[in-house]
């Protein structure tokens, strides 16, 4: 029952990352009928490639930071007959996407209010959005069930020390939009119980994606499991909370970073 998702329809945000693509092919292969959604670029159209002649896969353009396009999402998909029972809030912005490759990453008394509003419009007000919608379309018709995408800086400081002379730095918008996204869950986890739907919390570690060695060393002496996370590490866990074995789990953090928390 954890591992099939044969009755299940999966509706995740921001899906053309390193972790949202994981997510999707894990999904696919178990079974699931994915609704994956990005911006339209060059991640939409990997998405497309890669998994576009699957039956059971269908894509959709939408900016979580857009009210107008998440009011109208849940009705092109139930339009097209894929209204979910699962949602994922995965879409996120981070500081080296603010940036742009190549880029300097500013310091904190530099940081502009420009990226910290775009950060927590996407992060955090995208999340709301999308939750909004699923208890006007969703919540209450059938049993459904939210996951919530934090990270392993939710509930935990960065350690500085580990960014230095490195391009990027851990970003403060970011931290202080995954903490509150846990503070999202346990809100709607109450308000949607009765109407048998569950909000529950994933928070990620360091997932590997072409980080230098240097990087590594520093990050994995922080985590108990010594390493940084491949991405399927976590796309199994995201897969047992979207299915039916996490039915009587609701309002909880589930942390899969090694042991990093546990320091």
């Amino acid at each position: 029952m954890t591992k099939s998702l044969d009755n299940r329809t999966i509706f995740i945000t921001g899906s053309g990352g390193v972790l949202g693509t994981t997510y999707v092919r894990n999904m696919l292969q178990a079974g699931a009928r994915v609704v994956a959604t990005d911006l339209l670029g060059a991640r939409a159209d990997a998405l497309q490639e890669s998994f576009g002649e699957n039956l059971n896969f269908a894509f959709y353009d939408l900016d979580v930071a857009d009210e107008d396009q998440v009011k109208e999402i849940f009705k092109r998909v139930a339009a097209d007959g894929h209204l979910p029972n699962v949602v994922l809030n995965n879409a996120a912005i981070t500081g080296e996407m603010l940036m742009g490759v190549g880029k300097s990453f500013p310091d904190f008394a530099n940081t502009s209010l420009e990226d910290w509003e775009k950060t927590i419009r996407v992060n955090l007000t995208g999340a709301f959005l999308i939750a909004r919608q699923m208890d006007i379309d969703i919540v209450g018709r059938y049993p459904a069930a939210l996951v919530n995408v934090a990270s392993m800086y939710a509930l935990n400081g960065p350690h500085h020390e580990i960014y230095k002379d490195m391009p990027f730095k851990s970003f403060s918008a970011y931290s202080s939009t995954k903490a509150g996204i846990h503070g999202l869950t346990l809100w709607l986890a109450g308000y949607w119980a009765e109407r048998g739907c569950t909000v529950n919390t994933i928070a990620p570690g360091a997932v590997f994606n072409g980080h230098s060695d240097e990087f590594q060393n520093r990050v994995s002496k922080l985590i108990m499991a010594g390493r940084m996370a491949e991405p399927q590490e976590i796309a199994d866990v995201m897969l047992f909370l979207c299915s039916e074995g996490a039915g009587y789990m609701t309002g909880q953090m589930v942390n899969v970073d090694g042991g990093f928390s546990g320091w």
